[in-house]
């Protein structure tokens, strides 16, 4: 196993010297605030910015008129898939400012540009707007009004997994059918930065520093939309302080203050508040699953099936019809053996609730939904739900998923030994009993989880050895925090020779790197590592024909971090070849990239044991103890890993029992600061016991998996169990995140007087 690596960009996030969009605004910078919708839905009946134009300081007001008077593009990209009738998903138009409507509380109407961010937020005022309020659109029932003509009842989409008769007849000869309703509730993703981007044109380019996960597809946009060549676009990501996914889009905001800085040639800032961001970030989850798994009498899985309501949110977003799907198929069915004629799923999407959303689900719905109906099943079956499990994982690889991935190494009963074992499972009774002697109640939950993990498959790396004996690696991911930096260095470090010290890594640049993938879906390591390993491969046999040749031997090979000749005394390290191959004109030698291609996904999995105590007389909940045992594959940087794990598992107590985004009746955000959005604290952690037994994969030459959420998939059902075993004993038979103290002392008074 690999040693720990100590993160050499720790010392500037921690001594306050990274550098963050904020950071870097160019000094005279213009400061843009938006005019945000306080209805979330209705008709613009006027908007007047006369007098807002004429404000002091102020230097440009633009509506989504101005801007198509400009020819810019509105219209932000939606993505489509095809549907269970064979046509294709709904595909209204997003503006990047509203026009004639707006459709969710918080939606950007117009921009105000202007010397100070003081003067900007003074003249917004000036604007007079008349917003015709219409009826709130919560919910996908018939009588609802349409959110969009282009989607009629507010159906974005609807599609079909599986065999939905096969299903049907599976169910029909099933000895047990256990059904469950799951709902994932919505949360934000909460960054410790929130969005923030700076754009400058110097009279021919437009240059677009953001807070991004990659910074192709923002070019790629900004192109489209300004009608520029990709080639008068520099998009760049400086440090980042957190993505989870939701900085990997396109916003309206880039766009808008883009154009703003092309017409007025100077910098243009914007940098979100939290309240901004609570209302407009792209969210997660929020979907209603009902599940159903078919046992046979010796309690083997016969069939499964899911019914999902989905919120998409006001508009599609970039990527979110195609992640409802992707995701959620490829670890339907989470580790069990599950028959494919008797599997199915049937998903329906809505653009409804009037905030923006990128996805409902993915993997950490699929697997909570799955663990879920598991844990409900060894109750009513009446067996431990560890042996349930065991009875039912696959054992036999490679295996063919329903949406025909091959899972090709696990050992998930494995996993759950050793799990089980580690955990303590054997000796929860003791500690239950002595619990219930305190008053107070304990319960353990058990969850197994898989994701797949790939998301662009391709990926480049170029390797410039420099003059100094260093090495500058330039990357197509971009870190958020993960330590990409310290990782990608020790790779070339181990494979060359050179001090990782002197390997410089460049990411988030489209100028200076010409493609790339970005971060997300925990690809980064895998990808590029891969993409690195093959262009130090590459450099060094370059490097090595060319010695061979100057040198006048046969053969030359790269043994312990030096060429040499055998039989020869003839040796060089890499930085002195590269000296010789300069003195010899053949730069070519020392300037290397690579571009890679993966041909299959890889599937990080483990299991998850957690312990829960309720205070009875307070609802409150304490997360006791957690353990987990994961299989990464091979590990580059075990507690860098370890690191992700926890704070995976942080994130995923959040959203199970602090954590949610609550919209009101008139579809108001309720929690719109970090005062009303209760983010987990570290208090609320116990020490976390983590273990791995990694099987190498060979879907890519490093035997990797990537581990970027797999404690965010295991925690959600792990703690929703346990949290329903401690209330099991009360007669308590449903339960539902967020654990908040309110909701759980309401189901234990109601439980104690009988109105359950």
């Amino acid at each position: 196993m690999a040693q720990p690596l100590l993160r050499r960009e720790d010392l500037r996030f921690l001594t306050g010297t990274g550098r963050y969009v904020a950071d870097l605004v160019p000094k005279g910078a213009l400061h843009a605030v938006f005019l945000r919708s306080d209805h979330p839905h209705g008709e613009i009946r006027a908007l007047d910015l006369t007098a807002v134009r004429a404000a002091p300081g102020v230097h440009l007001v633009l509506s989504a008129a101005d801007l198509k008077a400009a020819g810019v593009k509105l219209g932000m990209k939606g993505e489509q898939i095809e549907t269970r009738d064979g046509g294709k998903g709904a595909a209204p138009e997003r503006p990047v400012l509203a026009r004639g409507r707006v459709r969710f509380v918080g939606e950007a109407m117009a921009v105000v540009v202007a010397e100070t961010l003081d003067a900007a937020q003074d003249a917004i005022d000036l604007i007079k707007f008349d917003i015709s309020p219409l009826e709130a659109i919560l919910h996908l029932e018939p009588e609802e009004p349409s959110l969009h003509a282009e989607a009629p009842r507010n159906l974005a989409f609807d599609y079909v997994i599986g065999d939905e008769a096969g299903v049907a007849a599976a169910f029909a000869a099933s000895a047990h059918v256990i059904a469950l309703d799951v709902t994932h509730n919505r949360v934000t993703a909460a960054p410790m930065e929130p969005r923030a981007a700076f754009a400058e044109w110097d009279g021919s380019r437009l240059h677009l520093c953001v807070n991004g996960q990659g910074v192709w597809t923002q070019r790629n946009e900004l192109s489209r939309m300004l009608g520029l060549p990709r080639d008068q676009v520099r998009v760049t990501n400086p440090d980042v302080g957190g993505g989870f996914g939701m900085k990997a889009m396109t916003y309206p905001e880039y766009v808008v203050i883009a154009e703003a800085a092309r017409q007025l040639g100077r910098p243009v800032a914007w940098i979100s508040t939290r309240s901004e961001a609570m209302l407009t970030d792209n969210a997660g989850r929020d979907l209603i699953a009902r599940a159903e798994i078919g046992f046979d009498a010796n309690h083997r899985i016969t069939g499964y099936r899911v019914n999902l309501v989905s919120n998409l949110g006001a508009y599609n977003s970039q990527f979110g019809q195609a992640i409802q799907t992707e995701l959620f198929s490829k670890v339907l069915t989470g580790v069990y053996e599950v028959p494919v004629a008797s599997l199915g799923a049937i998903g329906v999407y809505t653009n409804s609730v009037p905030i923006d959303a990128y996805r409902g689900a993915g993997r950490p719905e699929a697997i909570l939904t799955i663990e879920r109906v598991m844990d409900e099943a060894a109750r009513a079956l009446a067996t431990d739900p560890v042996a349930l499990r065991q009875k039912n994982v696959i054992r036999s690889f490679p295996h063919r998923t329903i949406a025909g991935e091959s899972i090709d190494v696990g050992d998930f009963a494995g996993l759950l030994d050793a799990v089980s074992l580690t955990a303590d499972v054997a000796g929860f009774p003791a500690r239950a009993a002595k619990a219930r002697a305190s008053g107070r109640m304990r319960g353990l939950g058990v969850a197994s989880y898989i994701e797949a993990i790939l998301g662009d498959a391709s990926e480049t790396a170029r390797l410039v050895l420099d003059d100094d004996g260093g090495a500058t690696l330039f990357v197509g991911t971009q870190s958020n925090g993960q330590g990409h930096e310290s990782v990608y260095a020790r790779m070339v470090s181990e494979a060359t020779g050179i001090e990782a010290v002197l390997v410089r890594i460049v990411e988030g640049d489209s100028d200076r790197i010409a493609k790339g993938g970005g971060t997300g879906g925990s690809r980064s390591v895998t990808v590029q590592g891969t993409a690195t390993k093959a262009t130090v491969t590459a450099m060094l046999k370059a490097l090595a024909d060319f010695l061979a040749q100057d040198w006048g031997v046969g053969d030359v090979t790269f043994q312990d971090h030096r060429f040499g000749a055998p039989g020869t005394n003839l040796r060089l390290t890499l930085p002195e070849a590269a000296a010789l191959a300069r003195t010899r004109g053949r730069t070519d030698l020392i300037d290397r990239a690579e571009r890679i291609r993966l041909n299959g996904r890889s599937f990080p999995n483990g299991a998850h044991v957690a312990e829960v105590e309720i205070d009875p007389e307070t609802g409150h909940l304490t997360l006791d103890r957690y353990t987990v045992v994961d299989d990464f594959g091979v590990l580059v940087a075990p507690n860098l890993v370890e690191g992700q794990v926890h704070g995976g598992i942080a994130q995923g107590y959040g959203q199970a029992v602090t954590e949610w985004l609550v919209q009101d009746d008139a579809g108001q955000v309720l929690t719109g600061s970090l005062m009303d959005y209760a983010l987990p604290r570290a208090d609320d952690l116990p020490m976390i016991t983590f273990a791995e037994r990694g099987i190498p994969t060979r879907t890519n030459p490093l035997g990797m998996k990537g581990c970027g959420e797999a404690g965010t998939v295991g925690a959600l059902a792990a703690i929703s169990n346990a949290v329903r075993d401690a209330l099991a004993p009360l007669g308590v038979t449903h339960v539902e995140m967020p654990f908040t103290p309110l909701r759980l002392w309401t189901l234990i008074e109601e439980a104690r007087h009988g109105t359950l």
